[in-house]
């Protein structure tokens, strides 16, 4: 598929997120979501991808479960959706709005402290 219009893709990363039931949107105050092209070197080594393998999404920062009282004055979390490694899974509009969906609630459940197994049981991969 090629790609869609970036603001296009950015709307679709909101809607995901304004979508999200109440009690978990009102606790992402400290949290930045980007939207990047592709991942860099950094991000992958983050992630512990393989060479050849792809990142659609990526969280960096400490789960709200293992912030203790000394947590304060943090920058804010990160999680990063990359926009052409989505489009290059995805063969339809459709799908790349599916597999937006799915990128943000994987990378927002790591801010909830919900590791990729718990995730995989969940259907959320």
């Amino acid at each position: 598929m090629g790609l869609i219009p970036r603001r296009r893709f950015e709307r679709l990363v909101l809607r995901a997120i304004t979508r999200l039931p109440d009690e978990f949107r009102d606790r992402l105050d400290n949290v930045d979501i980007l939207v990047e092209p592709r991942p860099d070197a950094g991000h992958l080594r983050a992630a512990g991808v393989p060479p050849g393998d792809t990142l659609l999404g990526l969280y960096v920062g400490t789960p709200l479960a293992q912030r203790g009282g000394g947590y304060h004055l943090a920058l804010p979390d990160r999680v990063y959706i990359f926009q052409e490694p989505i489009e290059r899974q995805c063969r339809t509009s459709r799908e790349v709005v599916e597999q937006v969906r799915q990128t943000v609630l994987h990378e927002l459940a790591h801010h909830f402290g919900i590791d990729d197994a718990r995730l995989t049981e969940l259907g959320v991969d």
